[in-house]
């Protein structure tokens, strides 16, 4: 029934394009996106960008006139496109053109074109396949770079010669990537070669639209496609070296440690099985990045990484910042799934103690259980009797921290006593002795000394006050 009105509708869209293009004497043409998924079978698409030859403007003006509630549409004339919303269709209307582009900006200089110089501009031949909406060959497939067989043999290739498709804008090096990985299709070797000989044209690119391709590249089904892709072509070095970094194995003495890039793109493709949330799988890419700048070798013990959870949490907000990412609490939930990412790994391997169990609930908060998929995603060893091990290992922790929780309501609490109770209760004025009396009262329900309960905690407040030196003046009723 879905998929009837979704046809339904573009039945309906095309004809009233098709009627109005032929009704301003223009040539109008579906391309790109929707023709490369509606060929793919990729489901519905719902984004159609619609070239004119002529003034894109004019025909989307014409066509909300047509359509049921006059649509409004937005006009942006610097660009010279024109774009509409219809129920569940967003269509984007841009005249025919050709660019050209100056070595110091990714920003064409634009021209009036024809519908193959519109197509010459496109930077992979399955985004310059077009469909026609003219009458005179309406539903005619116009594929002048074989993006047909590209499409059945699962690769991408550039229209012009790559190396300057890559160079007049290096965003689609990203572009490249983030489609191969999406489509789980191969760049073709000249390609490849293209986008590593230019790489250093990434830094003419801004962060924001790194950053919106990295974004989607994270949110595909296997991560790892791409992110292995920007480091073979050397792209990762620019966007970020917090991950390069922790490329290799040293040995000394025959102590080695585990590659930790590798293995943090198979946490990523791990976490990406069980979670669609795109700030876990960041928090999955960063939780080892405190690796590299906490390394050391230590005869008695080996290599360890001490505090890199600590130094990778600092790194984030770091990162964040530069790539001018939201300094909000996306950031903050990352910083503290990386700051915490190791806490279940401990507790998974030592026996599991409710106070240990409260403290972790204390400290993540609503965040324990995408701690818990962070951790468990974590298991990367091809020992099936540690993986087992490790697997069950986390079933324990899960289950002692529901049956904590149900217990001791510990996720979010705040001590029963507040510190206005406190000044109340020993006549104090606002001094340190009431921040000790409160972190003493929180301490004794995390150790489990007392039950997370009013009177409990009232009767702990007092015996503290007089350890303390400290006179109830006001007592409870």
């Amino acid at each position: 029934m879905q998929q009837n009105y979704k046809e339904a509708l573009l039945d309906s869209i095309f004809n009233t394009l098709t009627e109005t293009a032929e009704e301003l004497t223009l040539d109008c043409y579906v391309i790109g996106g929707f023709v490369r998924d509606y060929l793919l079978k990729r489901g519905t698409p719902k984004d159609i960008d619609v070239v004119v030859v002529g003034s894109g403007i004019d025909l989307a003006k014409k066509v909300a006139s047509k359509l049921q509630g006059n649509p409004k549409v937005s006009i942006f004339k610097n660009f010279g496109t024109a774009m509409l919303k219809h129920k569940d269709l967003e269509l984007e209307f841009v005249g025919a053109r050709k660019e050209s582009y100056h070595h110091d900006s990714r920003k064409p200089v634009v021209e009036d074109g024809t519908l193959e110089e519109d197509q010459h501009r496109r930077d992979f031949t399955i985004n310059a396949l077009a469909l026609s909406l003219n009458k005179k060959n309406f539903g005619d497939l116009l594929d002048p770079f074989k993006g047909v067989i590209d499409l059945g043999n699962k690769v991408l290739r550039t229209p012009l010669e790559p190396g300057i498709t890559y160079s007049d804008d290096p965003l689609r090096m990203m572009r490249a990537i983030r489609f191969a990985t999406q489509l789980d299709f191969t760049i073709e070797l000249k390609s490849l070669q293209a986008i590593t000989e230019n790489k250093d044209r990434i830094k003419i690119v801004s962060n924001e639209r790194i950053v919106e391709e990295l974004h989607k590249i994270l949110a595909s089904i296997k991560p790892s496609i791409g992110f292995s892709l920007l480091h073979r072509t050397g792209l990762l070095d620019y966007i970020l070296p917090e991950l390069t970094a922790l490329e290799g194995i040293e040995e000394i003495e025959g102590q080695r440690h585990k590659d930790n890039f590798w293995h943090t793109l198979e946490v990523v493709d791990n976490i990406a099985l069980s979670s669609e949330n795109l700030w876990l799988r960041w928090a999955a890419l960063l939780h080892d990045i405190g690796k590299a700048p906490t390394k050391k070798f230590h005869k008695k013990i080996g290599w360890t990484f001490h505090a890199h959870e600590f130094v990778g949490s600092k790194m984030v907000y770091k990162l964040f910042k530069r790539l001018r990412m939201p300094l909000n609490d996306k950031m903050k939930f990352v910083k503290k799934m990386v700051l915490m990412s190791s806490r279940p790994i401990v507790l998974s391997e030592e026996f599991v103690t409710d106070s240990a169990v409260r403290r972790l609930i204390f400290d993540a908060g609503d965040f324990v259980d995408d701690l818990m998929t962070l951790c468990e995603a974590d298991i990367t060893t091809k020992n099936p009797k540690k993986q087992n091990k490790y697997k069950n290992n986390f079933k324990i922790v899960r289950q002692k921290i529901i049956e904590v929780e149900e217990r001791d309501h510990i996720r979010n609490f705040q001590p029963p006593i507040s510190g206005e109770e406190i000044m109340k209760t020993f006549n104090l004025k606002p001094s340190k002795e009431i921040g000790i009396i409160k972190a003493a009262i929180k301490e004794a329900i995390l150790d489990g000394e007392i039950p997370n309960e009013y009177d409990a905690a009232y009767g702990f407040m007092l015996k503290k006050g007089v350890k303390m030196g400290l006179f109830a003046i006001n007592k409870k009723n």
